[in-house]
């Protein structure tokens, strides 16, 4: 599932403190966006309709849940960022972020045990 960056926001804001009304969600959102009650109440439709939020009714209010986990949303763009950067290949979007100056050696180091462990599982078969 493919989120802008603007349902992002609403996204991370339903992550940190659910259920929410979108006048929570709009209290919520970082300072520096100003959008109004009406454009999240549209972006909450938009993200109940690709099956991303649950909407409940309370009376006249509605009240929104994630459906999906932070870790499936980050999965599905990295998945996308790997098709159109990457031609899909994982190995070399793994290379570029290893070599990346922007990598803190800690972060790196991370990447590095993650991925054996992850040799490890698999018994070192390829």
């Amino acid at each position: 599932m493919k989120l802008t960056d603007a349902e992002w926001q609403i996204m991370n804001v339903l992550w940190e403190r659910h259920p929410a009304t979108a006048r929570g969600i709009v209290e919520r959102l970082p300072e520096d966006i100003k959008w109004a009650y009406t454009t999240v109440k549209t972006m909450l439709s938009r993200l109940t309709e690709k099956g991303a939020v649950a909407q409940d009714k309370n009376g006249n209010t509605s009240i929104y849940s994630p459906k999906i986990t932070r870790k499936t949303a980050r999965r599905s763009a990295l998945v996308s960022l790997a098709n159109q950067a990457f031609d899909g290949a994982f190995g070399p979007l793994m290379h570029f972020l290893i070599e990346d100056k922007k990598l803190s050696p800690r972060q790196r180091k991370e990447v590095i045990k993650a991925l054996a462990e992850e040799e490890k599982k698999k018994g070192g078969r390829k």
